[in-house]
């Protein structure tokens, strides 16, 4: 009897392997998207961990020559990376405008959807060592600020450095266990591990990849803002409850000034620098002008994020937007609006 409804699963399985498998896909990213809240948790970080830990030993369980069990090991290896870069992309998009960060995006996405088609692929040793490479970097950029308690190139550099340092350990403890296996491809995994290495670094360094571990959790646009006992009064646009269409657009009066409202987070006990940089579509040159940069400081550890406001004063009409950047310049969140 239990033999018949088991061998009735697996047939079911076998014929709807896909779409059980696009299923799976969608609930774990639904349920870290719910689960995973901060950069800075234990929890969160023990998921990541556990997941880059069942990677790692799969590799090598690969190169033992798994044999009948193979199957369940690529099993095993695709939902570890399903959960590691929905994981990531849970965390990056908290923390970044999308459009200035889509190519990043878009690696982390196909990663994560491509996770699906790739499953005979984990069995390739060239092929699970690059994803191995790009999902412990990307997971260093945002747990080594968490760590050191600041942000900066130099941390990025070093993580980095820590992640070539992982991919070798590993590549070298396969190579004793398969050497022939391993040494066959050992000019390739090398060149592959170069280049994904100095494809996050042109990322980094162009302001692509978004600015773990900072978050935006709160932005708008305001008529004014008071300060009171430590709380902030904000003074919002009178709107009918039908005119949720106007959110973005705004009356205003020559000579008045606005107010843009953010609450940034940062974790504890990191401090850090943000701006607030004005500026306007300028039509008669298509493009974005006017660029005027406000900055305060920020600390971490208010779960929140930390409050703060800049005023732009003699405003006139036609779009504005207010980017949210970091001292490198790198985008934590967008508002857009329009005057009018």
């Amino acid at each position: 009897m239990l033999k018949s409804k088991f061998n009735f699963l697996k047939n079911l399985f076998e014929r709807h392997e896909r779409r059980i498998g696009f299923a799976f896909l969608l609930g774990g990213f639904i349920f870290d998207n719910l689960t995973l809240t901060r950069v800075d948790l234990l929890l969160d970080n023990l998921v990541l961990l556990f997941y880059l830990a069942v990677v790692a030993v799969g590799i090598i369980v690969m190169n033992l020559r798994a044999g009948k069990y193979a199957n369940f090991v690529s099993y095993a290896m695709q939902f570890a990376f399903g959960g590691l870069f929905s994981g990531y992309i849970v965390f990056y998009s908290r923390s970044c405008s999308l459009v200035a960060s889509l190519p990043f995006f878009l690696m982390l996405g196909i990663f994560f959807v491509g996770n699906e088609f790739f499953r005979e692929r984990y069995k390739l040793f060239n092929f699970h060592l690059a994803v191995f490479f790009v999902a412990v970097y990307s997971y260093a950029i945002f747990s080594l600020p968490v760590l050191l308690r600041r942000l900066g190139a130099d941390v990025f550099v070093l993580s980095g450095f820590l992640s070539l340092v992982a991919v070798v350990l590993l590549f070298s403890l396969s190579k004793k266990i398969s050497p022939q296996k391993i040494s066959s491809h050992g000019r390739l995994n090398a060149i592959t591990i170069v280049c994904i290495y100095f494809l996050f670094n042109f990322l980094y360094f162009y302001n692509i990849i978004p600015p773990v571990p900072l978050s935006m959790k709160e932005a708008g646009i305001y008529r004014s803002i008071e300060r009171v006992n430590g709380n902030y009064i904000l003074y919002a646009e009178e709107r009918k409850w039908y005119e949720f269409w106007r959110k973005n657009k705004f009356s205003f009066k020559p000579g008045e000034s606005v107010y843009a409202y953010t609450a940034v987070f940062a974790p504890t006990k990191i401090e850090s620098k943000i701006f607030h940089r004005w500026s306007y579509y300028d039509e008669n040159i298509d493009e974005w002008a006017g660029s005027i940069k406000i900055g305060f400081p920020i600390v971490g550890g208010r779960d929140g994020g930390y409050r703060g406001y800049s005023v732009k004063e003699n405003i006139f009409p036609g779009k504005w937007r207010v980017d949210v950047i970091t001292e490198r310049g790198q985008i934590v969140g967008r508002i857009g609006f329009r005057i009018q």
